[in-house]
């Protein structure tokens, strides 16, 4: 038997070493990669970045750095890019190659937010869901766990399942606590009980939001959502004149006939004298958007961006070309959701025209309506003058709530000229007709009459044709005949 060279042993286990020498240095190669991308991403050399990202993903796909360069490169077209769906393929990927990595959660948790943003109506929310409930499922210990808890609670309440939804967002800060979702969960927790009629729940979670996180933007939120539920729901005080609102500011405007408030607090108003919207911040007004003459809705958009529907079509601030509404010639109200979709009401059709957010229409079947108001549940409400009723709507335009005009008022009236609503589920209407005369109302998320007065009573004689209910439980009416502005409070 021949025995080897010991020359050729050490040879031999050379060769036997080379493939693994060669994959500790890919392996130094990827993660170089990704830290170089690291690195231009810094400085804001973005298409370096994407580049070497990109050469990573060529070079050494098998790399634990490999998912970490998805991620990033999904995250540049969502936050950067403004390109949504250019994340996708990304993110598909990511979920596809790379499930047992850490920052597949991560990934799950984007393309469930990414799904959600493109759904249009309730039911569309099941695939969202099923990435949320992945990574409660195959991450343990992953940190985005109580955001996609978060997000399940959200999609529950947008269903209707609200019992569910009190239990993930419950779940949510209990389990995280000192995270920056657990004061969003309890702010959403909060809103959960009042739709499931506890009042008082629903005010304790508030405050223990303002004691827990005292600091954070829900705190501020959940403390005027608090005050107008004390003063709407418990206190009921009669609603008293203040006079021409801001104080001392009287013959100011030229012609205000549409009110309406801003995600922010802020006020909009269109003068009609102007042809303009409008924006009242403290005491500064400020023109938005361009002139759009026989404005007939007035409309607070997506990022702070101001609506204006006219006899010409959808006027937007954001946007350079006016929107045609096709045959939709009698507008009568307007107003916009939260799942992005325009509601239109025409004077002349028993229906309402729904614009969704890109581009196409669909009609739900609604009898004709003198006003519309968004709902903060995802719906609107409208007044069906010819039929005497409000009918709070769900989201696919089912009724949810149905009140007769004269319930729970001590004489009925006829018709109404304007609605508002604001975000803790309070809707106020510009009432007119029949015994009750002039006068407004407000009402429960279900629908239950709060408080309700005549201008007659107040001592009011101008022409009021709009209205908006504030941060502090008041009501701002437009009154256009004397060109300005009164407070209810």
């Amino acid at each position: 038997m021949r025995v080897p060279s010991p020359w050729f042993r050490p040879l031999a286990a050379l060769s036997c070493a080379l493939p693994v020498l060669a994959q500790g240095q890919d392996a130094g190669l990827a993660e170089r990669l990704y830290r170089s991308g690291e690195r231009a991403y810094s400085a804001k050399s973005y298409q370096e970045a994407l580049d070497t990202w990109g050469q990573l993903l060529q070079t050494d796909s098998k790399s634990g750095f490999a998912p970490r360069a998805l991620l990033m490169l999904a995250r540049h077209q969502m936050e950067v890019e403004r390109k949504p769906e250019a994340a996708m393929p990304y993110l598909d990927r990511l979920r596809t190659d790379y499930i047992t990595s850490p920052e597949a959660a991560d990934g799950l948790l984007l393309r469930g937010l990414l799904l959600a943003r493109q759904a249009r109506r309730p039911a569309e929310l099941k695939a969202a869901m099923g990435e949320f409930n992945r990574i409660l499922d195959l991450f343990p210990e992953a940190p985005v766990r109580g955001e996609a808890r978060f997000q399940l609670g959200r999609a529950w309440r947008d269903q209707g399942q609200w019992g569910r939804a009190l239990h993930q967002f419950i779940e949510a800060f209990r389990l995280h606590p000192g995270s920056a979702v657990a004061p969003q969960a309890m702010l959403e927790a909060a809103e959960t009980l009042d739709l499931m009629g506890d009042l008082p729940g629903c005010l304790r979670m508030l405050q223990r939001l303002r004691t827990e996180a005292p600091q954070s933007p829900e705190a501020q939120e959940a403390a005027w959502r608090a005050a107008v539920r004390v003063k709407h729901r418990l206190q009921k005080p009669p609603l008293r004149n203040e006079g021409p609102w801001p104080a001392g500011r009287t013959k100011w405007l030229k012609t205000p006939t549409l009110l309406a408030t801003a995600p922010d607090g802020d006020l909009l108003i269109f003068q009609n004298g102007l042809d303009r919207a409008f924006r009242l911040h403290g005491s500064e007004l400020t023109a938005q958007g361009p002139a759009a003459p026989g404005t007939r809705a007035l409309l607070p958009g997506p990022g702070g961006a101001v609506w204006m529907l006219s006899k010409n079509g959808l006027v937007r601030e954001d946007a350079a070309a006016i929107q045609p509404l096709g045959a939709l010639g009698a507008l009568s109200g307007a107003a916009l959701d939260r799942w992005g979709a325009l509601w239109v009401a025409d004077a002349r059709t028993p229906a309402l025209t729904l614009f969704t957010a890109e581009g196409g229409t669909r009609t739900v079947a609604s009898p004709t309506a003198s006003a519309l108001a968004p709902l903060a549940t995802g719906g609107v409400v409208i007044a069906a003058d010819a039929d005497r009723k409000l009918l709070f709507l769900d989201a696919d335009g089912q009724p949810r709530v149905i009140v007769p005009y004269g319930q729970d008022l001590p004489v009925p009236f006829r018709s109404v000229i304007a609605l508002a609503a604001d975000g803790a589920g309070q809707v106020a209407a510009l009432v007119d007709g029949g015994d009750f005369g002039e006068g407004v109302v407000i009402f429960g998320p279900d629908g239950a009459v709060l408080r309700h007065t005549t201008f007659k009573a107040l001592g009011l004689s101008g022409r009021i044709v709009s209205l908006a209910l504030d941060r502090s439980g008041g009501l701002i009416l437009c009154d256009r005949r004397n060109d300005l502005l009164i407070r209810l409070n």
